[in-house]
């Protein structure tokens, strides 16, 4: 970029797509790397870490970065599919600087780090932190009472020092178009400390949605920083049979704890699933499908679907059941898949199209059962019946994959061996471009 490049607000960088010059996306932002430097100079920016196709997080030196600028980083093609590893000289910007409480040198009043601005320096492949964008008042006070500057780096002291109590509400703002999974994701790679306070900023319903893509000792470690009440709230909005499978890795007098602060309705449902062994259909399902009665229309039916916190295997059909209509049901009838009711009228009894073909399975069906089942019938979820015929729950197709894959799936590329050889062929160690200094001391 020109000298007098504008100066870039790192929280619009978070997420933006990274496109390599035949505008093919490698990835996405998900964080920045800079090296303090003493004597008060700005950090040098010493590049981004990239989430890419596999959800593997890699290092990209910013002397690969050509443009930013229109809501995209342009590369110059060559990237490292190393996983990125941070050294112990380096920061996270988005990860440990924002929210960060720190003293104004003139005067000394203590300010919080709202958003960083970066700019890289004229006639030069090199960036540095320009501006710090703060805001005065107490910890946790809302932006509009609370005075907001913007000031040099130089102006202001404490970066070097490690965060105790460290706030987390504009991290979080990064996170708002972000899905539960790549949020996970991010969780997955920041310290146990700072975990530990974005759970904390996170609300009850979006903590749950992320608990639930997080591998189990997260879950527990995450759970047990959380104030018992708020630990209870946080259960009770995840699905039932996430909940009981976090609870079953809790000692059992933690978990009675957690199941008698949590509401009835939702501890019942929970204690249920955990009554089942873990690999049967019984540990597996959840207990909150789509159950209608026979009278209800394919109009009501579509109107459950649509619902927006409705899993796409959950939404794939309803079930059709006697009255109670919440599990245990009364007598299952049979299953109308989504295709079925886009066929029909609105007014078509769903009683009158329903599938009596599919034999629901038991509760104490194993792993291997349901798994061939969703397979022989091409089916994203199953029933599960009792004997006396009513309706348990249902298993869907990702709570099954979710005990298929290794526990260390979330750490596993997706892409093969050869597609991440044909990346690394190109890796700068053998492109015969020059590379920086710091560059070659980082090894990425």
């Amino acid at each position: 970029m020109a000298a007098g490049a504008p100066r870039i607000f790192v929280s619009h960088l978070s997420g933006v797509p990274v496109f390599d010059p035949n505008g093919d996306q490698v990835g996405r932002v998900r964080d920045l790397v800079a090296m303090l430097r003493v004597g008060g100079r700005p950090p040098r920016l010493l590049g981004l870490v990239v989430e890419v196709v596999s959800r593997r997080r890699i290092f990209l030196p910013m002397t690969r970065v050509t443009g930013v600028e229109s809501g995209q980083v342009i590369t110059t093609g060559v990237v490292n599919m190393r996983r990125f590893e941070q050294r112990p000289t380096e920061r996270l910007i988005l990860g440990e600087l924002l929210d960060r409480r720190v003293r104004l040198v003139a005067g000394g009043e203590e300010v919080t780090v709202l958003d960083v601005a970066i700019q890289q320096l004229p006639a030069r492949r090199d960036w540095e932190i320009d501006r710090i964008f703060l805001r005065k008042g107490k910890s946790g006070a809302l932006r509009r009472r609370g005075e907001t500057l913007t000031v040099e780096w130089s102006a202001v002291t404490g970066f070097s020092l490690e965060e105790h109590g460290q706030g987390a509400e504009n991290l979080v703002a990064t996170f708002e178009q972000m899905r539960p999974a790549d949020v996970a994701n991010v969780l997955h790679h920041l310290t146990p400390k700072r975990r530990a306070e974005v759970a904390n900023a996170l609300d009850d319903d979006r903590l749950a949605d992320v608990m639930e893509e997080l591998p189990e000792d997260e879950q527990v470690e995450i759970l047990g920083k959380l104030k018992e009440e708020r630990a209870a709230d946080v259960l009770e909005a995840m699905d039932p049979d996430d909940a009981a499978d976090l609870l079953s890795e809790l000692p059992e007098d933690d978990k009675e704890r957690l199941l008698t602060l949590m509401r009835p309705d939702d501890a019942a449902d929970v204690r249920r699933l955990l009554s089942y062994e873990e690999n049967t259909a019984g540990g597996l399902m959840t207990t909150e499908p789509i159950v209608l009665r026979p009278d209800a229309t394919v109009a009501d039916a579509l109107a459950r679907v649509r619902q927006a916190d409705l899993s796409p295997a959950l939404a794939a059909q309803v079930y059709v059941c006697r009255p109670p209509d919440e599990t245990p049901t009364g007598k299952y009838l049979g299953t109308v898949h989504f295709q079925r009711l886009l066929r029909d009228p609105p007014f078509t009894l769903v009683s009158s199209i329903v599938d009596t073909g599919l034999p629901p399975l038991r509760p104490d069906a194993l792993l291997p059962v349901v798994t061939s089942y969703l397979a022989a019938y091409n089916m994203v979820a199953v029933p599960v019946v009792d004997e006396s015929g009513s309706l348990l729950g249902a298993v869907t197709v990702d709570d099954v994959l979710d005990h298929l894959l290794p526990d260390d799936w979330r750490e596993t590329d997706f892409h093969s061996e050869s597609a991440e050889e044909s990346w690394q062929s190109g890796d700068r160690e053998g492109s015969g471009e020059p590379e920086d200094a710091e560059g070659v001391a980082r090894g990425h």
